[in-house]
């Protein structure tokens, strides 16, 4: 029998028709922060340091994440609708997270962790890309259990139809982002060891930039447009966006390490 396509009608609720609303992006939001915490944990062991300095690291990340998607998606993508209603700005739970914001928000945090904490900037990074990328992995998982961020038509046999929008097979960007996400997380985590955990300062923050916004923008050329005013640009706002990241990306790559601070 000959694969046609695959008709996607999952619920995006654990348990849907009960009492307990639990949803799959939330529960696999929850899991991509879990697992990254078990992995951070295992190289700050390796590197001497305490624990204590990982969680608050963890809090940092979890409210630049949330807070940074949040108003990315606010800025970037409907910043009209959300000035008229600010108070639709709270209403995570109704959707509206935007990677780039992310990204952003990660970075200003990261900072102010480094200057707390007196470690250099690039060493924070250079750890912590490891496991953004494979919560980007669960984040993107999240997307397909809710039937959302999705691509346009397609005739290929694995096209997926997401029978809460409509009858037509479309590319399941969500699953390609996934994969190039997990790739770009077992290259960083495999790297990360060959190294005996000391990278060259910048080289995998540099590297998880370039792969990762490379990735998402040519994802983007097959991917449906997130609002309406994209769908009459050269390349959309995603894609506008990814530039600069792979920009900065490919120049840290190629700077000398010295000029990138010490090593932790």
């Amino acid at each position: 029998m000959v694969l046609t396509f695959i008709e996607w009608s999952v619920s995006p609720e654990v348990f849907p028709g009960t009492w307990f609303p639990v949803r799959w992006y939330g529960l696999l939001f929850a899991g991509g922060f879990f697992f990254g915490y078990l992995i951070m944990q295992k190289i700050f062991k390796y590197e001497n340091l305490p624990i204590k300095l990982l969680d608050q690291l963890a809090t940092y990340m979890v409210i630049a994440t949330i807070v940074g998607a949040r108003l990315g998606h606010v800025l970037f993508y409907e910043p009209a609708l959300y000035f008229d209603d600010p108070l639709e700005i709270l209403k995570i739970w109704n959707g509206g997270l935007a990677s780039h914001g992310a990204a952003i928000g990660i970075l200003f945090a990261l900072w102010l962790f480094s200057m707390k904490n007196k470690k250099p900037y690039f060493w924070v990074l250079d750890r912590i890309v490891i496991v953004v990328a494979l919560a980007g992995v669960f984040i993107r998982l999240g997307n397909l259990m809710n039937s959302e961020i999705f691509g346009i038509e397609t005739t290929l046999p694995w096209g997926f139809i997401f029978t809460s929008w409509d009858q037509v097979p479309r590319h399941p960007t969500q699953i390609y982002e996934a994969l190039g996400y997990l790739l770009i997380f077992i290259y960083l985590y495999r790297y990360y060891w060959k190294t005996d955990g000391k990278p060259r300062p910048g080289y995998l923050f540099g590297m998880f930039l370039v792969l990762l916004f490379a990735i998402r923008f040519l994802i983007e050329f097959v991917k449906v447009p997130q609002v309406q005013f994209e769908s009459g640009m050269m390349l959309n706002m995603g894609q506008w966006l990814s530039i600069p990241f792979i920009i900065i990306g490919l120049i840290i790559i190629v700077m000398k390490p010295k000029v990138l601070g010490k090593k932790g």
